[in-house]
């Protein structure tokens, strides 16, 4: 059963006050009684006030939870029960780094030179170091999920509003400013990146997708790494999913994980707990 709200303090002092005058008077007109009446009024009255005061402001207490916390994000990641397939959650995600990733820009592949060659090379460091939308400024949490030799990272965190909204915008531009460049390994081993758009399902407040792939020697043999990406906004709190490896990339995966992620994250920022069972999203 839902409680009315409390009413103002000011005006529930109020009420009861013309109350207490209200009883004098009528106490008055009977000739007796009317000095105790008027002490029982104002003592009813300061019992009021003294319970209002205690009282939370009535919106926060109606308030749904929208401040992504450290357990909210970890509630909102996806489970091995959310994707089809074979795919093993795994322990160490945040220690996953792929090395065909390390590499310096070349400049001379660019127009604009140092401008556009400094955003591609922002796109390699946060692929490398699983910060895609920039540094969380709050709550954040990651899991990984292995299927043979592709990998699928997700991760939930909340974020600067206005720094979310400009690193969509950063991936936005990204298959225009870095559609084809080269970069070269630690050991002058030369690779070749290229950077797509990649369709997103139209979820949470914005969206945006990304699909690279870096072409270059790993251990002596060619080899190409090829990531999907799907990145949802929800609020000021945001889930990025990537999948992929050197066995092509995974973007019906990466697709199902950010509907059922995306799912899962709005549960939480409603204050509620997501289901052990996925969304039916069809």
């Amino acid at each position: 059963m839902s409680r009315r709200p409390v009413p103002p303090l000011r005006l529930v002092a109020s009420a009861l006050a013309v109350g207490a005058l209200l009883t004098t008077a009528a106490c008055s007109d009977g000739g007796g009684g009317s000095t105790a009446a008027a002490d029982t009024a104002a003592e009813q009255a300061r019992a009021a006030e003294e319970d209002v005061a205690k009282q939370p402001p009535t919106n926060s207490r109606n308030a749904s939870p929208s401040t992504l916390t450290e357990s909210g994000a970890k509630a909102a990641l996806l489970t091995e029960a959310d994707l089809e397939g074979d795919w093993n959650q795994v322990a160490d995600a945040e220690k996953w780094r792929e090395t065909l990733l390390v590499g310096e820009v070349d400049v001379s592949d660019f127009l604009t030179a140092r401008t556009d060659a400094a955003e591609c090379q922002r796109l390699l460091d946060r692929l490398y170091s699983q910060d895609l939308l920039g540094k969380p400024s709050g709550a954040s949490a990651l899991t990984g999920f292995e299927q043979g030799d592709s990998r699928l990272l997700e991760q939930v965190a909340a974020y600067d509003r206005a720094a979310l909204d400009d690193a969509l915008k950063w991936m936005d531009s990204l298959p225009v400013d870095c559609d084809q460049f080269t970069a070269t390994g630690e050991t002058g081993e030369k690779r070749t990146v290229q950077v797509t758009e990649a369709s997103v399902p139209d979820l949470g407040d914005a969206r945006e997708g990304l699909h690279v792939t870096v072409r270059g020697p790993a251990a002596g043999n060619p080899a190409t790494l090829t990531l999907d990406i799907a990145a949802v906004r929800v609020g000021g709190s945001a889930l990025t999913v990537t999948g992929g490896g050197l066995d092509g990339g995974e973007l019906s995966y990466v697709e199902q994980g950010a509907r059922q992620g995306t799912e899962r994250l709005k549960t939480v920022l409603d204050g509620g707990t997501p289901s052990p069972q996925p969304t039916d999203l069809d």
